[in-house]
């Protein structure tokens, strides 16, 4: 089972042009739209977050459920759903502003041992960013790690959500160690500043970075880079594109049997090649159509 912990919110997308254009309530939050994706390609997927006891936190559990998606690891609590208001740019790419005191979320708990039958967990976007509920995932991080998980991180960068970019830099930098697969946009890499070589000689054992619509490319701890183009497709938005190949990375090492250290060592190009193509296929689907909205495995083909 691929374990994902992080928040689940509602989007509220803008249906027209202009600051006042109705918002259509969408199930999202980069970790939620991770396990959603995973349990859509088939992958055996649990959910480990503390969700709101109100309508919204409903809706985000039942569209767990409709993925396939274990939620029985999920807190429950009486306050509201946190909500990102999402500005959609002329190109497609999203931005987003978040109303996050006092919402349910951020008081997530770290359980006191790891769920049963875990080979991955993800991490990324705002859990690790508000307390105390940070301080809480960041311990689940680096307990994962320390018990032999292989352990995904997507920082998603969220910068008007960080008060003080510097020390979330020198934070960032600390998870390193616990991290097997490290993926982020290279908007985001250069907002944390650093190089791939870097971060890998602090402990991962891969890094991805996205490029948009131009590809991706990895780079693997034996100085091996690999890149792919982007999938052609019409963009409607990009919302979600990210989480979806957090979601087919995750999928496409464990259908190679390689999450683990020694596994992704072994890769190679053809490898690395295959999975990488995969997850540009699976994000190319998320993009043509509007919201956080995934493919399923019929519409992205093997692997």
């Amino acid at each position: 089972m691929i374990v994902v912990a992080g928040e689940a919110l509602i989007d509220l997308v803008p249906q027209g042009a202009g600051a006042l254009a109705d918002l259509k309530p969408a199930l999202g939050g980069g970790p939620y739209n991770t396990a959603v994706a995973l349990g859509r390609l088939g992958s055996p997927t649990a959910f480990c977050s503390r969700v709101s006891g109100d309508a919204f936190g409903e809706a985000l559990l039942d569209g767990l459920r409709r993925a396939g998606v274990d939620v029985s690891g999920v807190q429950r609590g009486g306050e509201p759903t946190t909500l990102a208001v999402a500005t959609v740019g002329a190109d497609g790419s999203a931005a987003y502003s978040f109303y996050v005191e006092g919402t349910a979320d951020r008081l997530f708990e770290a359980p006191a041992e790891l769920p049963a039958g875990v080979r991955a967990m993800s991490f990324g976007t705002c859990s690790l960013v508000l307390e105390p509920g940070a301080s809480a995932y960041e311990k689940l991080l680096r307990t994962a790690a320390a018990e032999g998980v292989f352990t995904a991180l997507d920082p998603n960068i969220r910068a008007g959500l960080i008060p003080d970019p510097d020390a979330y830099r020198e934070r960032f930098r600390g998870w390193l160690p616990s991290v097997s697969l490290l993926k982020l946009s290279a908007e985001d890499a250069r907002w944390l500043g650093g190089t791939p070589r870097e971060w890998l000689a602090a402990g991962p054992s891969a890094v991805v970075i996205t490029h948009g619509g131009d590809g991706l490319t990895a780079y693997a701890a034996d100085g091996a880079e690999y890149s792919v183009p982007g999938e052609t497709t019409e963009v409607v938005d990009t919302i979600g594109a990210g989480d979806t190949v957090n979601a087919a990375l995750l999928h496409g090492l464990a259908a190679l049997g390689a999450l683990d250290a020694a596994a992704l060592a072994g890769l190679g190009s053809a490898g690395w090649t295959r999975l990488l193509r995969f997850a540009a296929r699976a994000a190319a689907v998320t993009c043509a159509r509007a919201g956080a909205e995934p493919p399923y495995a019929s519409e992205v083909g093997e692997l």
